[in-house]
């Protein structure tokens, strides 16, 4: 049992909920609080926080991959607009398996919406550690774009969460 990973998880919840309800009257604030702390210890009773809460390390590394991700985002914007706008450009579908080298259940999954937010390409479904995925072009899932995608999440990864 790890009592600081509760204790950010009540913290997440109740800085979410201030967040988004935007009231700041004593009642409220105590309305807000009453129910992180009533969430997070339904959450510890199921025993649940182990397996995904915050298993990447919160560092700079995340803010960097951000950045990155969305520099990929605005490239492949411009890519799909070029190939939208250019009639005589070939638009290939084709369906490719990648394998994911990512240790986490999370990591996989941000590899996943990773791809998929970038656009002209979807993770169409997912077997274990390989990812199926659609893009419009070859050249959308040539590897390149993919395999530094994946080592930017593998870096994320914490020691805790990587599978024996």
């Amino acid at each position: 049992m790890r009592p600081t990973r509760y204790v950010l998880l009540s913290l997440t919840m109740f800085g979410l909920w201030l967040l988004l309800s935007g009231h700041y009257e004593p009642l409220t604030l105590a309305f807000g609080v009453f129910s992180s702390l009533l969430v997070t210890y339904l959450a510890w009773r199921m025993d649940r926080q182990d397996r995904y809460t915050f298993p990447l390390i919160m560092t700079w590394r995340l803010v960097g991959y951000w950045v990155w991700l969305i520099k990929e985002i605005l490239k492949s914007n411009v890519n799909v607009i070029r190939i939208i706008l250019t009639p005589s450009l070939p638009i290939s579908p084709i369906m490719v398996p990648f394998h994911a080298c990512m240790k986490s259940d999370l990591a996989r999954m941000i590899y996943a919406n990773s791809i998929t937010l970038t656009p002209g390409t979807i993770t169409t479904g997912t077997e274990g550690d390989i990812l199926r995925i659609h893009a419009l072009t070859w050249h959308d899932v040539d590897g390149r774009e993919e395999d530094a995608m994946a080592d930017q999440i593998c870096g994320l990864e914490c020691p805790w969460s990587r599978k024996p």
